[in-house]
C-alpha cells in the first residue's frame, strides 16, 4: 500500500531520533510505545519528550494528537534539533489523516527552509504521495492527476536512483494510465452523439501520447469503428492493421477484424517495430 510504504522510512528516522528519549528502547516500534505509555498522560515538556510523545501517536494512529505534539516541538522549542524533524514529523501526520493540502504546504514550507537537510529527499516523495492520494476517478476532472504527475516527476528528477524515484515512477505509470481513461471516456461520449470529430482527437491522442497504458487497443478499435461508420474504409483498414500487428490477441483486435471480415485487416504484413513507429508509418 502506498502508506505503508511511505511509513517505514519516515517511522525509521523518528524512532532513531527518539531513542534518547527512552533508556528501555530497543529498536522496535512496539518497544518505543510501552515505554512511554505510562507517560502518555503527563507528557514531558522537553523537546525530547514532546516528539517521543508525538511518535508514540502516531504509531497509535493517533494522528491529531501526534500533529498538534510536533507542532507544539515546533512552537516551544523553535531552536532546538528536534524541531526541524517534527515539521517532517507533523507533515507526515496530516498526511495519514487525509489532509493532504496541509501537509503539502508544511512539505513546501520544510522544503523551503531545509533545501539541504538529510531527509528532503523523503520530504519531496511524500509531498508527492499527497498530490496522488487525491487522484480522483477518471469521470472527474483530471488536473490533480497532473500536478501529481509533476510531483512524482520531481522525485524522479532529483533522486533518480533513490527507492522514492522508483516507486514515483511505477506511479507515475499508474497516472498517465488514468489520464488514458478520462481521454477514452470523454471519446466514447463523443462517439456515442456522433461527434465523430471530436471522438477521433481523444482516441489519437490515447494511441499518440499514451501508448504505454492499456487503454490503446480499445482506443484504435474505435478508432476502427470510427471510421467506418464514416465511411473511410481505408483508414479503417490501417487502424485495424496497427492494432492486430501490436496486439495480435487482444478481444479489441478481434472485434476490429469482425467489422471489417470482407476486407480483411491487415492483408499486407507490416515490418515489426514499436507501436509509435507502426502508427506513425500508417498516419
Amino acid at each position: 500500500m502506498i502508506r505503508r510504504a511511505a511509513a517505514a522510512p519516515l517511522l525509521a528516522l523518528s524512532l532513531a531520533a527518539a531513542t534518547g528519549c527512552s533508556s528501555n528502547w530497543d529498536g522496535t516500534a512496539d518497544s518505543l510505545g510501552s515505554s512511554r505509555r505510562g507517560a502518555s498522560a503527563t507528557v514531558d515538556a522537553s523537546p525530547e519528550g514532546l516528539y517521543a510523545a508525538g511518535v508514540e501517536n502516531l504509531q497509535a494512529r493517533r494522528f491529531q494528537q501526534a500533529v498538534d505534539l510536533f507542532d507544539r516541538v515546533e512552537r516551544d522549542h523553535p531552536y532546538s534539533t528536534w524541531a526541524t524533524n517534527a515539521k517532517l514529523m507533523a507533515a507526515y501526520g496530516d498526511y495519514m489523516r487525509n489532509r493532504y493540502t496541509e501537509a503539502i504546504g508544511a512539505l513546501d514550507r520544510f522544503i523551503q527552509l531545509h533545501p539541504a537537510h538529510r531527509d528532503v529527499a523523503y520530504a519531496y516523495y511524500l509531498r508527492a504521495l499527497s498530490y496522488y492520494e487525491q487522484i480522483a476517478d477518471a469521470q472527474r476532472d483530471q488536473r490533480g492527476t497532473e500536478q501529481a504527475m509533476v510531483a512524482l516527476q520531481d522525485v524522479v528528477n532529483r533522486f533518480p536512483d533513490t527507492a522514492y524515484a522508483r516507486d514515483a515512477r511505477l506511479k507515475i505509470d499508474l497516472a498517465r494510465d488514468h489520464l488514458a481513461g478520462k481521454e477514452m471516456n470523454i471519446g466514447r461520449f463523443y462517439q456515442r452523439q456522433r461527434l465523430y470529430g471530436a471522438a477521433i482527437g481523444r482516441f489519437r491522442r490515447v494511441v499518440e501520447d499514451y501508448q504505454t497504458t492499456n487503454h490503446v487497443p480499445e482506443a484504435l478499435h474505435r478508432l476502427t469503428e470510427i471510421y467506418l461508420a464514416l465511411g473511410v474504409t481505408e483508414e479503417a483498414r490501417k487502424t485495424a492493421s496497427v492494432l492486430g500487428h501490436n496486439f495480435p490477441g487482444s478481444p479489441w483486435y478481434q472485434d476490429s477484424y469482425a467489422l471489417l471480415v470482407e476486407g480483411a485487416p491487415g492483408a499486407e504484413p507490416q515490418r515489426a517495430g514499436l507501436l509509435r513507429r507502426a502508427w506513425n508509418a500508417v498516419f
